[in-house]
């Protein structure tokens, strides 16, 4: 029984953050982990108008990530505050976004991202290390 739950929690997983939805930032229902980070008073507010956020859309980045409150992965005001905004982290994170990646936030991966240029992803990974508390 154990194994049913632990299949069925990883397909939901990965259907939430493989999906094409463009969810455009709209709050949706998740399960809390024992990891979950806590929210500070100071919102992080998203610029709608942003080429990098009408970028995070259209990539399904909102499915997993929120500004300021842990979903799946991190807060983005969490990562801008991990990694401070240098040329070889903008590199390094625009090379996760694309490939996926586990371990730096916990045990759930990211899911791959192969349609986004290059040069897309480091546009978002740019605008995100902007979104500090």
């Amino acid at each position: 029984m154990k194994k049913v739950f632990i299949v069925l929690s990883l397909c939901a997983v990965i259907t939430a953050c493989g999906g094409s939805s463009n969810s455009g930032g709209a709050d949706s229902t998740s399960t809390a982990t024992s990891t979950q980070t806590t929210v500070s008073a100071a919102k992080v507010a998203i610029d709608p108008a942003a080429p990098a956020a009408k970028l995070m859309a259209a990539a399904d980045c909102y499915t997993c990530h929120k500004a300021d409150v842990k979903v799946i992965g991190p807060a983005f005001a969490d990562i801008a505050a991990k990694y401070p905004s240098t040329p070889a982290n903008i590199d390094t994170l625009a090379n996760k976004v694309i490939k996926g990646g586990k371990g730096n936030w916990g045990e759930v991966p990211m899911t791959p991202h192969p349609n986004i240029a290059l040069a897309d992803a480091k546009t978002i990974v740019t605008y995100i290390l902007t979104l500090k508390r």
